[in-house]
């Protein structure tokens, strides 16, 4: 079993906030696809990213989903979608390989 993290910006790199449909689009192709998701946006996590000497903070969104294939291509093509609806040069999705109990 894989399970997906997708990690989503609050807000652009100007500190504009994201409609809530944005969030609610990703919701939906998620739970299309896959049948369900989990969304941890009550209390939003804190990211830290130190490149080039700058230190960035970022308050995310994130939505995970577990599912038995995993296609590489589909999750690299639909992660250029994001960075271009989310005005990220990056948007992180990592794959982790579980055991359901």
């Amino acid at each position: 079993m894989h399970l997906i993290e997708i990690f989503l910006p609050l807000s652009d790199n100007e500190g504009k906030r994201f409609a809530a449909a944005a969030y609610a689009g990703v919701r939906k192709q998620l739970a299309d696809k896959f049948g369900g998701l989990t969304a941890f946006s009550r209390s939003p996590e804190e990211g830290i990213d130190i490149g080039d000497g700058n230190e960035r903070h970022d308050e995310l969104v994130v939505c995970e989903i577990m599912t038995e294939q995993f296609d590489e291509a589909w999750w690299t093509a639909w992660r250029k979608q994001l960075e271009a609806t989310f005005r990220q040069d990056r948007i992180l999705i990592r794959r982790s390989d579980v055991t359901v109990l």
